[in-house]
């Protein structure tokens, strides 16, 4: 739309959120009111510490040499033989007590994947690797953002890659930006 076009007005209107303004008349995404800026940055630090994102694990691997942290796929064999992250060590989430020690450096922080956003299996690793004395994030979105933002994976068949889904990646592969 043109800089100079007016947005059609919306269906319905609600009036400017004041302190004065009764809370029913407030839309639901302000009913509970935002956190103050330092509580809300702090909050958002704490998140970062605990969590990344495929690009920023896809960035780190493409950049080569030692990246400071290992990969770990908390899913099943057969899952992993489907599709994992290239590089990733095989650790899934039941057998992280009794293998975590053989397979991982505590000295190295931990990336733990599983599924995709509907399935907390990493959680659940990262909680065991954690109690372990192991540093880990858990990398949002899972194998499941891994293929659908186009990054390379490997099967028991050999490597594979998809074409990144415009919904979660840029569609000419450049940097989304965030």
């Amino acid at each position: 739309m043109p800089a100079s076009a007016a947005a059609p007005a919306p269906a319905t209107t609600t009036a400017p959120v004041t302190s004065t303004t009764p809370a029913a008349a407030v839309d639901p995404v302000l009913r509970v009111a935002p956190a103050a800026p330092a509580e809300a940055a702090a909050h958002f630090r704490a998140s970062l510490a605990f969590h990344t994102d495929v690009s920023d694990v896809a960035a780190a691997l493409a950049a080569g040499g030692e990246r400071g942290f290992v990969v770990v796929d908390s899913r099943s064999a057969e899952a992993w033989d489907q599709g994992h992250v290239p590089g990733a060590v095989h650790l899934p989430t039941a057998l992280v007590p009794e293998r975590a020690e053989a397979l991982l450096d505590r000295s190295v922080p931990v990336v733990v994947y599983c599924w995709g956003p509907g399935c907390d299996g990493a959680t659940r690793a990262a909680l065991a690797l954690a109690e372990l004395g192991y540093r880990v994030k858990e990398m949002l979105g899972g194998f499941e953002y891994w293929v659908r933002e186009g990054f390379a994976y490997e099967t028991w068949q050999g490597g594979e890659r998809r074409t990144a889904d415009p919904l979660t990646a840029p569609a000419e592969g450049a940097d989304c930006g965030c």
